[in-house]
């Protein structure tokens, strides 16, 4: 025995450690995130998720938290001057609010009208039977149609959260979408809402004077928006719609401060890989972040790197240097709106009505070369939950969306006296135009692009499905789980799994 026992030490001695099944590589040391707004921030927190306590996550915010979820002050409150509404059906937004012990406020229900330059094609009543037979009466069934149609594209979308639930990602937003919808939703990224409503069957009028409102007050454009995009803004139109009492922004603090992330004020100006060498086994490969601050030019290095900002000249304009292959360009440009918030009366004559008979609370508008507003709305303070004691109508806050500035004179057509203006000019959403073509996700071996999904649809929820995407894609790409990866027959293979 004692021979045999020195037999086996002298094998184990000549023979190497076979490592053991599933050993991992390290995880990450340092990563980060380019961009404070919700697409950053839900980063940050999904990031924190799937890799630990131990990695670094740095965010790299130019500005405010918040991006394109921002509030005005006017005349001492706060109101929404960005993405102000949330769907009910977007969980990923109803979890962050939940999660962070934030509250849900319901905007307050006013009368709408569909204005086309010259008179109201629609007017909405208080009474709900009403409204139903005057849009039998204008519209026939497309409504109801409408809504069959819309929904039947979001139970297919909403899928996406079965799959991030069981960890899988995928490495395009072309991948994601076949695996959720296949051909039905490319084409709908092929065509535009005009054109796939018109091969349903709705009608010219319907469109032209319900879907073309909806596009102009939520995405700035009309019926020549891509389809997907188009039924997520009218998505945007049915009823239950919410926002966060105190602001929509609460949530990009709060899941920032929720991931441990550190803030770093800085405008990132480029990056460029590095590789460091090491006594025993392959090179580091690392980022090296060029980034500008208050006290100068700087920068620093990070294994993983995820950009949550629009890529191009006039957003996050960020250099690449000594990428092989060269990062593509980004020539997508991004569509300017500007919110206009009016604290003052609107003038009712503008509209062909008498001040006393005027009670709309909510104005949209069809596509006319003389209008120069797309919307106009009255809007309650952040902090309010519910629209119970809201204001009269000649002493509320309007928010404006226009494509332009308005002018003086504008504005002393719209209004028939005001106390108080703030403007916000944004780059809001992309200018849509199909056949879509996004960008990718996969920038390099660890540098990740979220915002490409905004070709999609642009949405806070849209952010925050990016976001985990990207999470669990540089999660799975670091750790070789390549069977979590752009597994297209998902949605089978889940049934069996639950």
């Amino acid at each position: 025995m004692p021979a045999l026992r020195r037999l086996l030490l002298l094998l184990a001695a000549l023979c190497p450690p076979v490592p053991a099944r599933g050993a991992r590589r390290d995880g990450p040391g340092k990563i980060a995130v380019i961009g404070g707004g919700i697409g950053g921030a839900a980063a940050s927190y999904f990031l924190r998720q799937k890799f630990g306590r131990s990695v670094r996550l740095e965010v790299l915010e130019k500005a405010a938290l918040g991006g394109r979820l921002a509030t005005l002050q006017l005349e001492g409150a706060g109101y929404e001057a960005g993405g102000s509404v949330i769907h009910p059906l977007n969980l990923h937004m109803k979890h962050f609010v939940k999660e962070l012990g934030l509250s849900a406020a319901t905007p307050h229900d006013s009368l709408a009208g569909i204005y086309n330059g010259e008179a109201f094609v629609f007017e909405e009543s208080g009474w709900y039977i009403v409204n139903l037979l005057k849009l039998l009466w204008h519209y026939g069934l497309n409504p109801l149609r409408m809504s069959m149609w819309v929904e039947d594209i979001l139970d297919k979308f909403m899928r996406i959260y079965r799959y991030q639930t069981h960890d899988y990602a995928f490495s395009s937003n072309e991948r994601l979408l076949h695996a959720l919808g296949g051909n039905d939703f490319t084409r709908l990224l092929n065509q535009t809402i005009d054109e796939a409503l018109q091969k349903a069957g709705f009608s010219h009028k319907f469109i032209n004077e319900v879907v073309c409102p909806a596009m102009r007050v939520n995405y700035g454009q009309g019926v020549t928006v891509n389809a997907f995009v188009g039924a997520v803004s009218l998505a945007g139109v049915e009823s239950g719609l919410w926002s966060v009492k105190g602001g929509n922004k609460l949530v990009c603090s709060g899941l920032i401060y929720a991931s441990k992330a550190e803030v770093i004020p800085g405008t990132v100006l480029s990056i460029e890989p590095k590789v460091r060498p090491r006594s025993s086994g392959d090179p580091v490969k690392l980022y090296y972040v060029t980034y500008n601050t208050t006290s100068g030019l700087t920068g620093d290095t990070y294994d993983i790197v995820v950009i949550a900002a629009p890529l191009g000249r006039k957003s996050a304009n960020i250099t690449f240097k000594n990428f092989d292959p060269p990062v593509p360009d980004f020539p997508n440009p991004y569509h300017q709106t500007v919110a206009t918030l009016v604290h003052g009366r609107l003038n009712a004559s503008f509209f062909g009505y008498d001040s006393s008979a005027f009670d709309f609370g909510a104005i949209f508008t069809m596509e006319n070369p003389k209008l120069f507003f797309n919307s106009v709305g009255v809007v309650l303070p952040v902090g309010d939950v519910s629209g119970e004691g809201k204001p009269p109508l000649e002493s509320s806050v309007w928010k404006v969306f226009s494509k332009e500035e308005l002018t003086k004179e504008q504005l002393n057509l719209l209004f028939s006296s005001y106390d108080s203006i703030k403007v916000k000019k944004w780059l809001a959403y992309p200018q849509y135009g199909p056949p879509e073509k996004c960008p990718p996700i996969i920038l390099h071996d660890a540098v990740y692009y979220l915002n490409g999904i905004e070709r999609v649809a642009s949405a806070m929820e849209m952010s925050a499905i990016a976001a985990k995407n990207a999470a669990l894609l540089a999660f799975h790409r670091w750790y070789g789980n390549t069977d979590h990866v752009d597994q297209e027959d998902l949605h089978e293979k889940l049934k069996t799994e639950l």
